[in-house]
């Protein structure tokens, strides 16, 4: 690809990623799969309405450049996906930028059955309570923080058990949780990091 369209190749997956339904993790994957932070917030806009190109920045304008004459035949969803993609992109660090087009590569190497099945999980992470959805985002950090090849042992432990192993897993995990409240309790063992 032309280097000077891999920008917004990026931001276009990214959007699109973010659309669909960014991957998502229900076991432990590595954290090049971890769903980025929510975007900082935005002027809302009803889910209906476009994005007239004049509400646009005039940074996210340059880099939607190429969007630029056709943006009014653009369906009000794809407007919205773009601008939200592109105000993200550029409240970037160039760090989290090369980590993005990092998982945008490995993303488009993916088969599509593994894509689907990760946007399947991320959307099950989004219909979780707000709770809930923190106490996975914690689980998945301190996943995260343990030495790898702990994680990858949680991880051959998680893939060669039984769907009756893997819930007895999870219950282990939760008794863990009321029993050391505060998330001082130890890693789980042999369960899945957060459904992400």
């Amino acid at each position: 690809m032309d280097n000077r369209w891999r920008p917004l190749a990026l931001l276009l997956a990214v959007a699109a990623m973010a659309a669909a339904g960014a991957p998502c993790v229900a076991q432990p994957q590595p954290s090049y799969v971890q769903p980025p932070p929510p975007p900082p917030a935005a002027t809302p806009v009803a889910p209906s309405a476009g994005v007239p190109w004049s509400n646009l920045s005039p940074e996210q304008q340059r880099l939607l450049s190429n969007f630029g004459g056709q943006w009014n035949t653009l369906p009000p969803e794809r407007q919205q996906t773009l601008a939200r993609g592109s105000e993200r992109w550029l409240g970037m660090s160039q760090e989290q930028r090369d980590q993005a087009q990092q998982r945008f590569s490995h993303w488009k190497s993916l088969p599509p059955d593994q894509r689907q099945a990760l946007r399947s999980r991320w959307q099950r992470f989004q219909s979780l309570p707000p709770g809930e959805q923190e106490r996975v985002r914690e689980n998945f950090r301190r996943f995260q923080q343990l030495p790898p090849e702990r994680r990858q042992m949680l991880r051959d432990r998680w893939h060669s058990a039984s769907p009756a192993q893997r819930q007895q897993m999870i219950e282990h995990a939760r008794e863990m949780r009321q029993t050391h409240p505060g998330g001082h309790a130890p890693p789980v063992h042999g369960g899945p990091p957060p459904h992400h």
